[in-house]
């Protein structure tokens, strides 16, 4: 790439992720390779809106010959969902690009206030728990007065669900079953403690069925993975040292059971690339694993089913293109006897979920939910399986939409529930 601006003025206002963006920038090819597996050029057939577009308007920002406000728009609707790195043939980093970069932009643009009280208010709520639960409540509430808000906020009560389910803390330590084959500690995520509890508890059974002794640290906090991917650097930064604080170095690895907080996570080196936190951010970093990831590896007991059912898997995207997952949860769903699994067509492409991108993008969103339900009833499934609390929260929203009322399980719900039945 020939700079405008040299590399030294780019670190000067950028930070030390300038590197990691120029490789990005430089090992695009344009070749087009990315075109068919990028959800928005899909919904909208513009170049801009595909990653050679957004690699070259970003280039252009940062070398000075565009704004950062008139490139916003299509930057804004890109998913972050990788889908352009699995299929690259130049190997493009795709992800220390688009992560750095805006956070470079959000500190250069303005927002209306609308957008940045919406913003505010999901950075203030989602990350915690009992905030989360006490908004949700309040939206309830604000339903009937719902078109008399801004659009931006009639999307947000548009996914609140009827009613969050009950919860109980989780302990400080759920000891394994029998001989301790492994001792790990578990990431308890935000959003997912008040959408769906069970999902955690389920991983703390199915762990200690299979021999795993697991802390979960009580003054852990959000990843930060939200942030990360909003632009708001600085406030995940804080988040993710905490939890680096927080968490002990001394177990077998650090696990999470939601894909986008494992791939924030594994980027904890990007995010504090040039700073004193550096060094501990990438141990972090390096004992973090997905629960189908360990369990995979570790080899779990078989657990059973008592009447045959026919399961629809779907590919989170922070799993398959981000973190390069799509065989292990396969390995250990197809373990369970009486279990047919399925891939569903063009798993490929975002459900459309990934963060608060259904709060930002609420068309293009909607529209990649009713194409991934259209191919998920393709498969004439009884059920969907997939590691990702928003891809449930979307697929489940938009079957509901469809009048198809199947159920939607996390990975690590279907195995706890044939060990139960196995009990």
């Amino acid at each position: 790439m020939q700079h405008t601006i040299p590399l030294e003025q780019l670190v000067e206002s950028i930070g030390p992720q300038a590197q990691s963006m120029t490789n990005a920038v430089e090992a695009c090819v344009h070749c087009g390779f990315c075109l068919p597996t990028c959800p928005t050029y899909q919904v909208l057939g513009e170049e801009m809106d595909s990653p050679r577009g957004r690699i070259l308007l970003m280039k252009s920002v940062l070398e000075g010959d565009l704004g950062v406000e008139e490139t916003a728009p299509y930057i804004d609707r890109c998913l972050g969902c990788l889908a352009c790195v699995s299929v690259c043939p130049s190997g493009v980093r795709y992800e220390e690009l688009i992560t750095p970069y805006r956070a470079y932009a959000e500190k250069r643009r303005s927002r209306p206030v609308s957008e940045r009280t919406r913003r505010r208010l999901v950075k203030e709520t989602l990350p915690n728990p009992e905030r989360f639960r006490t908004a949700a409540a309040a939206g309830k509430w604000g339903a009937p007065f719902k078109a008399l808000l801004p659009q931006a906020f009639q999307s947000m009560l548009a996914l609140l669900p009827e009613h969050l389910p009950n919860s109980k803390p989780l302990p400080e330590l759920y000891p394994a079953k029998g001989k301790r084959r492994a001792r790990v500690a578990l990431l308890a995520g935000c959003v997912q403690q008040a959408l769906d509890p069970e999902i955690n508890w389920a991983t703390l059974r199915v762990l200690a069925e299979n021999g795993v002794e697991t802390i979960i640290p009580q003054e852990q906090n959000c990843c930060g993975a939200l942030m990360m991917h909003t632009g708001q650097e600085e406030e995940a930064r804080q988040l993710a040292g905490r939890n680096m604080r927080v968490f002990p170095k001394d177990v077998d690895a650090i696990l999470t059971n939601a894909a986008g907080c494992g791939s924030g996570m594994k980027e904890y080196g990007l995010l504090f690339g040039g700073l004193p936190e550096e060094a501990l951010a990438i141990e972090y970093s390096q004992l973090v694993q997905d629960i189908a990831v360990f369990l995979d590896s570790l080899g779990i007991q078989p657990p059973a089913l008592p009447e045959p059912l026919r399961l629809a898997y779907h590919d989170a995207c922070h799993l398959a293109h981000a973190q390069g997952i799509t065989q292990a949860p396969r390995r250990l769903l197809n373990a369970i006897p009486n279990l047919t699994v399925v891939d569903i067509p063009d798993g490929e492409i975002c459900c459309g979920s990934a963060g608060t991108y259904n709060l930002d993008q609420p068309e293009i969103a909607s529209a990649l939910g009713q194409r991934k339900v259209e191919n998920i009833l393709a498969t004439q499934a009884q059920a969907v399986a997939m590691g990702n609390i928003g891809c449930m929260v979307q697929v489940g929203n938009h079957l509901k939409r469809a009048g198809q009322p199947i159920p939607v399980f996390h990975t690590i719900e279907i195995l706890d529930m044939a060990y139960k039945n196995g009990r």
